[in-house]
């Protein structure tokens, strides 16, 4: 939703709006060194869309376009599924 607005009302682009969103946003929360970016070192907690390229994912909203969710190390599917398992 805020990637929406960020681009449908405050006119900024997709790039700038998952900015705004990830590392801005740690970094407005003194955490930009440990999170907000995929990085060597840094908590990755991220998402993985199912889409064409990363500038639909602000006019979509409302659709459900989740694949999976990987946080702390562990990764579902849609969101709700059992765990993915690591098949090597």
């Amino acid at each position: 939703m805020i990637l929406s607005l960020a681009c449908t009302q405050m006119k900024m682009s997709p790039a700038e709006g998952i900015s705004a969103a990830t590392i801005n946003a740690a970094y407005s929360l003194n955490r930009g060194e440990r999170i907000g970016s995929l990085e060597t070192g840094k908590l990755a907690n991220f998402a993985v869309f199912d889409c064409e390229d990363y500038r639909e994912l602000a006019y979509w909203f409302g659709f459900p376009q989740t694949h999976a969710v990987t946080r702390a190390g562990d990764t579902w599917r849609h969101c709700d599924c059992p765990r993915i398992t690591d098949p090597g």
